[in-house]
């Protein structure tokens, strides 16, 4: 008899530790955990000096005002970032559409994580997915040494591989029109869904 009371009170234990660490089994990966924190209590950006495709300097806080959405790659990749830059391609060609009709348009803004990606480079790699470079614009981090906490806040880790590679993270992340990362969708998140998640987070 006390075996099994015991056994139940570890269970019961298991299950509320269960419960508290993955948000009442909502979030069943430290992703997941992320999202739902991000969602509930949209996270503040620090203010990190960028150069676009053109060398033209700019931060993300000048978009304040208006809603974006940003993502993270490096030119040379070969794997993730070319879904993750497909989907952003749909996104913008669909934007595109929208604004044509009259409405105000989402602004796109893809980061290298590479400081060995150069200018030259973003405008080729903008060019394969017919990025106007003015809408959708491609940029590194001006100084090298701000890049950690940039990644930090949006949660994106890269991890070197020791061939020139990374393994990193992806993921669409929608900033609101007050400057904070608001959501994280999937890279193969639908447009409408997007649109639909920035109308959400305005409540």
């Amino acid at each position: 008899m006390r075996t099994a009371v015991a056994s139940l009170v570890i269970c019961a234990a298991g299950g509320a530790l269960a419960w508290r660490g993955t948000d009442g089994f909502r979030a069943f990966t430290t992703e997941q955990a992320r999202r739902l924190a991000i969602a509930r209590k949209p996270r503040a950006l620090p203010v990190v000096a960028l150069d676009d495709q053109n060398g033209q300097p700019f931060t993300l806080a000048s978009y304040r005002g208006a809603p974006l959405a940003v993502d993270f790659i490096y030119t040379q990749c070969v794997s993730v970032c070319t879904r993750l830059s497909a989907s952003f391609e749909r996104l913008d060609r669909a934007e595109r559409a929208r604004a044509a009709g009259g409405g105000n348009r989402l602004r796109l803004v893809t980061i290298t994580f590479d400081p060995r990606d150069t200018p030259e480079q973003l405008r080729a790699y903008a060019s394969r997915y017919r990025a106007d470079g003015r809408d959708w614009r491609f940029a590194r981090v001006h100084d090298a040494r701000e890049l950690p906490s940039l990644l930090g806040a949006f949660g994106i880790t890269v991890i070197p591989d020791g061939r020139g590679d990374f393994q990193h993270n992806a993921a669409v992340h929608v900033v609101d029109a007050e400057g904070r990362l608001a959501r994280v969708l999937d890279i193969d998140a639908d447009p409408r869904d997007v649109v639909r998640t920035l109308a959400e987070s305005r409540r």
